[in-house]
C-alpha cells in the first residue's frame, strides 16, 4: 500500500500508529494511516482486517490526577 520511503509500519507491526496519515476527521476523532489503519483519538485503532485493538494510554499516577 505504502510509497514512501522509508516504508510505513505494516498494520500487523507495534508501531503501526507511527504511519502517515492520508485522510484525518480531527472533529470525528479518526484518522486513516497509510497502511490502512483507522487510528482513534482514543489511541485505539481499527486494522484493515476488520480487528479492533484497545486504547493504549499510558494511565496517569493518582497525585498528576488530582
Amino acid at each position: 500500500m505504502c510509497g514512501h520511503t522509508p516504508q510505513c509500519p505494516d498494520p500487523a507491526a507495534p508501531d503501526r500508529q507511527s504511519a502517515r496519515t492520508v485522510c484525518s476527521q480531527p472533529v470525528q476523532g479518526w484518522a486513516l494511516l497509510c497502511n490502512g489503519v483507522v487510528s482513534f483519538e482514543d489511541t485505539g485503532c481499527l486494522l484493515p482486517d476488520g480487528r479492533l485493538t484497545p486504547p493504549h494510554r499510558a494511565s496517569v499516577p493518582a497525585e498528576v490526577a488530582t
